[in-house]
């Protein structure tokens, strides 16, 4: 009765040593960003800043995401947008932040 069950999991343990996946591969160089026209800020009682749009890799090709005001809640004047920079593995997007 055990030998049975020994052959069974050595086959489901044989089957499973070709399921290891690749991780996908970085993306390209992101194309140059697209010129934007600000528009005017809403109006709002809460300060707002300007976030520049930029390229997202959907896993498949590069999305255009348009910019966009964002809240200065309570950080400074000095905001990063976000940007594309490139790695000794390919290109990864740094996110905007608040310096």
């Amino acid at each position: 009765m055990k030998r049975p069950m020994l052959a069974a999991a050595l086959l489901g343990a044989g089957l499973l040593t070709g399921c290891v996946v690749a991780p996908p591969p970085p993306p390209p160089p992101p194309p140059p960003p697209q010129a934007e026209t600000i528009p005017n800020p809403p109006v709002t009682d809460v300060p707002l800043l300007w976030q520049p749009g930029h390229w997202n890799w959907t896993g498949a090709a590069y999305a255009w995401q348009p910019g966009e005001y964002v809240p200065r809640d309570s950080h400074s004047n000095m905001f990063m947008p976000g940007f594309w920079q490139q790695t000794p593995t390919g290109w990864s997007w740094v996110p905007a932040h608040w310096l």
